[in-house]
């Protein structure tokens, strides 16, 4: 009877930590697709802008509040948070790559087999 209990629980605890690795790949997956998103709004406001005199006005939504700026102010800050974005992508797909490779290991150690329902 213990040795039933003892089985039920670490075949509990097993499923919860394979729980836990495939939300928190999913909360990383969902990061990574916000990223690329706003990534994409980047570069085709860039692009929108390029073709544009320097001294042409635009507005800027900083903080949610709109101001008005000239082309020229904008896209070095636009370049910039590109760039930023880019870096963090990058750093969202390391660590989404490092945490299915954690998650295979643990897999494999403790002989885990995922059956679909």
């Amino acid at each position: 009877m213990a040795q039933q209990q003892a089985a039920a629980k670490k075949q509990q605890d097993l499923q919860l930590q394979y729980t836990t690795y495939k939300n928190t790949l999913q909360q990383i997956a969902q990061k990574i697709g916000d990223v690329e998103q706003e990534a994409e709004e980047h570069k085709l406001v860039l692009e929108t802008l390029d073709p544009l005199p320097a001294d042409r006005k635009c507005f800027r939504m900083i903080n949610g509040v709109l101001v008005e700026r000239t082309v020229e102010d904008v896209i070095p800050a636009l370049k910039t948070n590109a760039e930023g974005l880019k870096k963090v992508l990058n750093d969202l797909v390391k660590q989404y790559q490092n945490k299915q490779e954690e998650l295979d290991k643990w897999k494999k150690k403790n002989n885990v087999q995922v059956v679909q329902s």
